[in-house]
Order: C-alpha cells, then sequence, then structure tokens
C-alpha cells in the first residue's frame, strides 16, 4: 500500500499529470479483473497515470475509483468529472519520480 500523499505532493503529482491523457478507460463493462490487470502494468510502468471511468453515476464512478485504489495499491492523486489521476511509486524504474518532501 502506498503512503497518504501530503498536500504539496498530492500539488506536484497534479501538475505531472495535467498534460497526460487517460491510458485506461473504463467502458459499459465496468471494473473487470481485465481491466485491473491493464491498470496494474500501466502504474508499473508509468507510475502516475489517468484512468476514465465511464458510465454510471456518480456513487458509482466513486465506487469504481476506490476498488481501483484499493486493489492497485495506488494513491489518488486527484478526480475530476469521469478521470481520475492514480500513483504508484516504484522505485525498479530507471527514472523514478521522486516527491518532494
Amino acid at each position: 500500500m502506498t503512503q497518504p500523499l501530503e498536500n504539496h505532493q498530492r500539488r506536484a503529482l497534479k501538475q505531472r499529470a495535467h498534460h497526460l491523457k487517460p491510458v485506461v478507460l473504463l467502458g459499459a463493462a465496468g471494473l473487470t479483473e481485465a481491466v485491473l490487470a491493464e491498470i496494474e502494468l500501466a502504474l508499473d510502468h508509468h507510475v502516475l497515470i489517468k484512468v476514465r471511468v465511464n458510465g454510471g453515476d456518480r456513487d458509482i464512478r466513486d465506487a469504481q475509483v476506490g476498488t481501483i485504489a484499493e486493489e492497485t495499491g495506488a494513491a489518488l492523486v486527484q478526480r475530476i468529472g469521469n478521470v481520475a489521476v492514480l500513483y504508484r511509486a516504484n522505485p525498479e524504474l530507471k527514472d523514478p519520480i521522486r516527491l518532494p518532501t
């Protein structure tokens, strides 16, 4: 499980994520094991990703984003509308993201 993010760390990650495009899209089938596996791969490779959660009302989208964060061990950086930004550190990367302390 990722450590909770401090406000200044969350702010720095929001700035880095601003230009990113969603790498995973949840469609009508919702959150499946295959989608979770794809999110895991994206987090391992990119560390900081956007996920677009389409369909359902706000409560369903909130539940799906919460489940994604819990199942992957990622921290929810922010959620605006249908798009969630997730972060999970990977120290094995050649050039890891260094959070401000």
